[in-house]
């Protein structure tokens, strides 16, 4: 099945928004592989991700902070022929981004980072304690580059 590669905004933002969970793949303590699924959002070429303020995800980043994040959506098994196992493939369409993570420690730029989150999943606006964006950890990746993928369709 053909390939083909994307490059336009629009078509790898659409994949993006599209995309329910992406995978973030750092380097930890040990030079090792360390790769984790996220809920995010997205806005203006940056990805935005929250989590607890303390852990090996906290520690792999302040320690290094390239990423690699991929996401992939449009999932459908297809074949040519049903009784040949090597004529199944999965069509897709993804995008893999590159960048740094940086940390938000502004109260504000944290509340409009998890607008961007609670709306993507909701659709909604919330109201958010003060507490508890306080001791959020929020980090967003500004995207250096990208490129999408689709196959199949």
């Amino acid at each position: 099945m053909k390939k083909k590669i994307i490059t336009e905004v629009s078509e790898i933002e659409s994949i993006i928004d599209k995309c329910e969970v992406c995978n973030v793949a750092m380097v930890d303590e040990n030079n090792m592989p360390y790769v984790l699924p996220f809920n995010f959002g997205y806005h203006d070429n940056c990805i935005y991700f929250h989590g607890t303020p303390t852990g090996k995800k906290i520690d792999t980043l302040k320690q290094n902070a390239n990423v690699c994040i991929s996401f992939s959506t449009d999932h459908l098994l297809t074949f040519q022929s049903e009784s040949v196992a090597c004529s199944f493939t999965m069509k897709f369409r993804s995008v893999i981004a590159y960048g740094k993570a940086v940390f938000i420690e502004d109260y504000d730029e944290k509340v409009a980072a998890l607008d961007l989150i609670m709306l993507k999943y909701t659709n909604k606006k919330y109201s958010f304690a003060v507490p508890a964006v306080k001791n959020i950890n929020i980090f967003k990746v500004k995207v250096d580059s990208w490129l999408g993928r689709e196959s199949g369709y």
